[in-house]
């Protein structure tokens, strides 16, 4: 058996590629005896747009002197997709992946299905010109998009999934106005397959508080977070992205290397959908500051589906770590966890067997 896993492979990003690679993980302990790849399609206009946007310097944020290192993580990830990935040869269109020859084709996880994003969309991906029998999906995100406005070849094409999961609502009011599959929530493939973490080489030994971007964080907020830091004697640091006033920014690293930066975290602080996967996994106290509407509602549904949607920092926030270091009772988010992954496990076997 040939199986496909057609997803944001090549993104700029650390939780791309960790969401790729934990789903090609979990479908080979599942199929041993199967080719798993990652197939290599690159849509040339997201490529370029999200390769060469990562150049851009914002000179309110970042820091110059971190560049050098901003700069490493494109060459980085590309070194790691060719060490972590069975990746098919490169194609471009759904010509090359029906060249391919796969007897099942997964589309998903992260934003494969938000139409709205302009700059990523591709019918590929719901199906237009895929001549493989059995195309499914697994955790799919519509991120923000409108769905009285949905393209019609995405109408056109989505019935041809024969079985359709989903990782936030978005996606499962896509599935249910464009098929007649009843669509089943499941966790995203980062809960499936725990990712183990190597040392980050710059982690400091001094206990630390971590960002990963926390864009637009009102500066009254980021003062007193910085300020308590100071107070106890902690760094501030990031993971991931720069920051002109963190006492360490850590991009040029490795996607195994920025996990490690979260299980070794006093405290973090987060705007995006993987960092607060991330911090969830390893039981860490977590804020998250949402501006993005589409991150908005897909960490808005990740909270409340372990119901901890008391993670959002209002404009009245203050940082007291002895007072929110436990505010989340792990106990109970794992329990819930398991009973997901579980499920989330079984739709996965279900699906590969055709």
């Amino acid at each position: 058996m040939k199986i496909g896993i057609l997803t944001h492979h090549a993104a700029v990003n650390f939780g791309a590629f960790l969401q790729a690679y934990a789903l090609q993980e979990a479908v080979k302990k599942l199929r041993p005896d199967a080719e798993v790849e990652i197939i290599n399609f690159i849509n040339v206009k997201h490529f370029i747009i999200n390769t060469f946007g990562w150049f851009l310097f914002y000179k309110n944020r970042q820091n110059i002197r971190h560049l050098g290192d901003v700069y490493k993580l494109p060459f980085i990830l590309f070194r790691q997709r060719a060490l972590y990935m069975n990746l098919s040869p490169l194609c471009f269109s759904a010509r090359g992946i029906n060249n391919l020859r796969y007897d099942i084709i997964i589309v998903g996880s992260d934003e494969v299905w938000n139409f709205a994003d302009r700059k990523s969309y591709n019918p590929v991906k719901f199906g237009a010109g895929i001549k493989c029998p059995y195309l499914v999906s697994y955790a799919p995100s519509a991120g923000n998009s409108d769905m009285d406005k949905i393209p019609e070849a995405v109408r056109k094409n989505m019935p041809k999934f024969k079985f359709i999961s989903y990782r936030d609502k978005s996606a499962a009011e896509l599935a249910r106005r464009c098929t007649n599959v009843e669509p089943v929530p499941v966790l995203d493939p980062t809960f499936l397959f725990k990712v183990q973490p190597k040392t980050c080489r710059r982690r400091p030994k001094e206990d630390y508080i971590l960002f990963y971007y926390v864009e637009h964080l009102p500066s009254t907020i980021k003062k007193q977070i910085f300020d308590y830091a100071k107070s106890r004697q902690w760094k501030v640091i990031g993971a991931g992205d720069s920051d002109k006033d963190y006492e360490q920014s850590n991009v040029g690293i490795t996607p195994f290397e920025w996990i490690d930066l979260f299980v070794h975290a006093k405290f973090v602080f987060t705007g995006t959908f993987h960092g607060a996967v991330f911090s969830i996994l390893y039981h860490k106290p977590f804020k998250v500051y949402l501006t993005n509407v589409g991150r908005i509602a897909k960490v808005g549904a990740l909270l409340d589906d372990l119901g901890i949607n008391n993670r959002l920092i209002n404009n009245d926030y203050a940082f007291d770590y002895d007072r929110q270091c436990d505010e989340i009772n792990y106990h109970n988010v794992q329990l819930l966890i398991d009973k997901k992954r579980e499920k989330s496990i079984n739709y996965l076997d279900n699906i590969l067997k055709q």
